[in-house]
């Protein structure tokens, strides 16, 4: 029994049986469609574009990498205020929604190119240089800030209730709520539990189980109690079975290049904090599988950055919103040990079919929001859980002035950056920074400047210890 769990789960370069490779796969989708939708839904983005550019990208992705990096591509929150930004400026100069679109998508497809550059610059400088600037001391804490600073979205989301068509009454507004916190604690509660418990290939698929039972404890409190927790349709949303996406293409402005474009910069830190969370699990689950073979993925840094900026590319040229690699879906991968690249390949050509197809949009679209919450209580916390995965394999020194120095910089900045100010948006002399771009930057240029001379002092210490 032992040497079977031992066996349990799938490596980057293995691929499950079809059966367990489509349910795996509808996993990884539950997991990114409630964030990709969001960022559509907030930025006013075609949805059904959206998804589609999300799964393209992906595929394009995995390609480009030599299907060596099982990371999924959905839409990136950090470009948002950007988006909305040039979105607002074209909407008063007179553009509709598909021109303000193309403006934008123009500013993102620039930005690709810078992480493009940067993979480059990265595969030419080396990883020991890349890592002297992106020490543990610094991806760890970025992991944990990105997990943590969506705490709030999580337990909002939890909570959050929705009306049906005939109206809940103001008076049931506290019960509503309520039963939404009955829905996302048995989802939160049935996905712990089968994640920790059920064991063999059913143990795998938790994230998929959790939120079929949310589903049906909120089918049976519309049934039973009149309340609906489901998601309501925006107005105007397609009825018909089949419909392609609206494509839009990117208009060239400068504008949007000014506004979009620099956003790329300040998200290389989460994007390698990401690589190097992936690093260390699938090489554990290597270990425990008792495989000879090594994966270097921290390696590849450079082409994840040239798949990132490709990615984006691909995807705003189609009239999707800016992208990254998910922390969700390398949440699900850790949990369930399903590092699997075709797995990754099967979800993202069954998020293209899905956005072609109204019905199975719509359904997705009318999941419960708390019990997607739910779902977000755990995969959020296990993020930040990552990022200390990383100061731990690593071995980062805890005891050192300059990493605490580094670390809790980063830390409060992040975290207090997100919840002091509204949309996570510093104001620094006049410029709105993102919380987890500005405690990125400040760190790395933090850990750089402590760094001086530190070579020497280890060399004097060497020579102390000769003598």
């Amino acid at each position: 029994m032992a040497k079977n769990e031992k066996k349990l789960g799938y490596l980057p370069d293995e691929r499950p049986p079809f059966i367990k490779l489509l349910l795996f796969a509808i996993q990884q989708i539950i997991v990114m469609f409630p964030a990709t939708v969001t960022v559509a839904l907030i930025t006013n983005f075609h949805i059904s574009t959206t998804i589609f550019a999300s799964g393209l990208a992906t595929i394009c992705f995995l390609l480009i990498t030599g299907r060596k990096i099982p990371l999924y591509y959905g839409s990136s929150f950090s470009y948002i205020s950007a988006i909305l930004g040039i979105m607002a400026a074209k909407a008063a100069e007179g553009a509709d929604l598909n021109a303000q679109i193309s403006y934008a998508t123009f500013g993102v497809i620039m930005s690709g190119f810078v992480s493009i550059i940067a993979g480059f610059l990265v595969n030419w400088a080396g990883r020991d240089v890349i890592e002297k600037i992106l020490p543990p001391t610094i991806t760890g804490p970025i992991a944990m800030i990105i997990g943590l600073t969506l705490a709030t979205n999580a337990i909002g989301d939890a909570s959050s209730v929705a009306i049906d068509s005939m109206g809940t009454p103001a008076t049931e507004a506290a019960n509503a709520q309520n039963l939404a916190w009955i829905c996302s604690l048995v989802t939160l509660l049935t996905t712990i539990f089968l994640s920790v418990y059920l064991k063999g290939f059913l143990g795998q698929l938790p994230l998929l189980f959790g939120p079929i039972v949310g589903c049906i404890v909120a089918l049976i409190i519309k049934l039973t109690t009149g309340v609906s927790l489901f998601r309501v349709l925006p107005e105007g949303a397609a009825t018909s079975i089949f419909a392609l996406p609206e494509f839009v293409l990117p208009t060239p402005s400068w504008e949007a290049v000014a506004a979009i474009m620099p956003i790329a910069i300040a998200t290389i830190p989460e994007s390698s904090a990401h690589i190097y969370q992936l690093d260390i699990y699938v090489n554990n689950l290597a270990k425990e599988k008792n495989s000879d073979k090594k994966y270097n993925i921290a390696d590849l840094l450079g082409l994840n950055l040239i798949g990132d900026g490709i990615g984006d590319i691909i995807a705003a040229g189609v009239g999707g919103p800016a992208g990254t690699n998910y922390g969700e879906n390398i949440s699900t991968m850790a949990i369930t040990k399903v590092f699997s690249v075709p797995v990754l390949m099967c979800a993202s050509i069954l998020a293209m079919i899905i956005s072609c197809f109204t019905p199975l949009v719509n359904a997705i679209y009318a999941i419960p929001t708390s019990v997607l919450g739910g779902l977000e209580v755990y995969l959020f916390g296990a993020i930040a859980a990552q990022g200390i995965a990383i100061l731990i394999d690593k071995n980062a020194d805890m005891f050192s002035a300059k990493n605490i120095a580094v670390i809790a910089s980063i830390m409060v900045i992040g975290i207090g950056g997100n919840y002091g100010f509204p949309n996570g948006m510093i104001p620094f002399f006049g410029i709105n920074i993102p919380c987890i771009a500005g405690a990125s930057i400040f760190g790395i240029i933090l850990n750089l400047v402590l760094s001086i001379g530190e070579k020497k002092k280890e060399e004097v210490k060497e020579e102390a210890d000769a003598e």
